[in-house]
């Protein structure tokens, strides 16, 4: 597995599947290797090989730097499968195809759209993008909306795997005093404070609202940023609202997911988002950004804005009525269970890589589909 930052997941979505999905193949009687970047130098994890490999200190090159030296390493060691993360490290896969191993691409979301990246930036994703549907033997889309993209942009078939859903049953609420909160006492944001996961839009419409209950913003950003001094100016205008920065500590995460009056979630241009699925399995009321991807995931259990006025309106309507706020975070949870299973996902990944290994998937039978 090659082009995240690795496991432990401590990062984001791409980080979570590979664990995820990387211990169940262990447990499978497969070998699993995960190239990983940071100060942990574990020889394993969960039972995956890992292999830390340095990466360039810059948001442009880190992903690509690492990518490049775990592809040298790979053609040192080779495997039966390369399953390659992140569209933006398709400059890689005429190497990979070279040393004639079976890879997949998971393409992710649509990284061009992303507001941090100018036009240059926006060419060079798009770019990426084409030679992924070109070179790689099979792209893995997590959302039915990515799929859809694909096949309309490019004409390009795609596998569509979604992420799985940890479903919480129970959950120790005495953490949350731990950040003087009480269960349904507060609003929650669990997103890097990046543009297209609008924090700032959600900030301004809970300012816009007549909330009682404070704000809770889980997140920071891997470099600093004049967006990120934003969300802090406007956080600092209302003492309800509360950064606290990244939370490492999944138990006290669970409980923050499952204890918030509602979760708000305002990213949009991503596919299926790791951070909306651990919402639903918290069995928390989501207020979603009106994308598709989010619609898709939701189905009848979400509320959504795509304004400021719009979310200061939900957020009253949750503190107006929270058994419904709960039955709807119900019904969420009952939905994640049963659609989107980390089980079952395991599995596709699984059926995925036999296939690739046995030449019975590959570039030319995609084409011809």
């Amino acid at each position: 597995m090659i082009g995240t930052r690795g496991v432990p997941a401590r990062y984001g979505g791409f980080e979570t599947a590979v664990e995820e999905i990387g211990l169940r193949l262990v447990k499978a009687g497969h070998e699993v290797r995960v190239y990983c970047r940071g100060d942990d130098d574990s020889a394993e994890y969960l039972g995956m090989h890992r292999v830390r490999l340095p990466a360039m200190k810059h948001p442009v090159t880190e992903t690509l730097s690492h990518t490049a030296l775990s592809v040298a390493h790979l053609l040192r060691h080779r495997t039966d499968v390369a399953l390659v993360f992140n569209a933006a490290n398709a400059p890689l896969l005429p190497v990979i195809r070279a040393a004639r191993i079976p890879v997949a691409v998971h393409v992710d979301g649509l990284e061009w759209k992303r507001a941090k990246w100018g036009p240059n930036g926006r060419r060079y994703y798009l770019a990426n993008e084409q030679l992924s549907v070109a070179l790689a033997d099979e792209l893995i889309a997590d959302a039915v909306g990515i799929q859809d993209y694909y096949h309309e942009r490019y004409r390009a078939q795609s596998m569509f795997i979604p992420y799985g859903a940890p479903i919480q049953e129970h959950c120790d609420f005495a953490r949350l005093r731990e950040l003087e909160l009480d269960a349904r006492g507060y609003h929650l944001v669990v997103a890097r404070l990046e543009p297209e996961n609008h924090v700032d839009v959600i900030i301004e419409g809970y300012l816009q609202s007549k909330a009682t209950k404070p704000l809770v913003v889980v997140g920071s950003v891997p470099y600093p940023s004049d967006h990120q001094r934003h969300i802090q100016e406007l956080a600092a205008t209302d003492a309800r609202v509360r950064l606290i920065g990244g939370v490492w500590d999944q138990n006290l995460l669970d409980a923050l997911y499952a204890g918030a009056a509602s979760y708000l979630h305002g990213h949009s241009v991503g596919g299926t988002n790791p951070s909306l699925l651990r919402a639903m399995g918290a069995g928390a009321n989501v207020i979603a950004w009106d994308v598709n991807f989010n619609r898709e995931v939701l189905g009848a259990y979400g509320s959504f804005f795509a304004r400021p006025q719009q979310l200061a309106e939900c957020i009253e309507a949750t503190e107006a009525d929270l058994p419904a706020a709960e039955a709807n975070g119900v019904g969420a949870r009952e939905r994640a269970a049963e659609a989107y299973r980390w089980e079952d996902v395991a599995l596709e990944y699984e059926q995925l890589c036999v296939d690739l290994l046995n030449r019975t998937r590959s570039r030319r039978t995609r084409t011809r589909i």
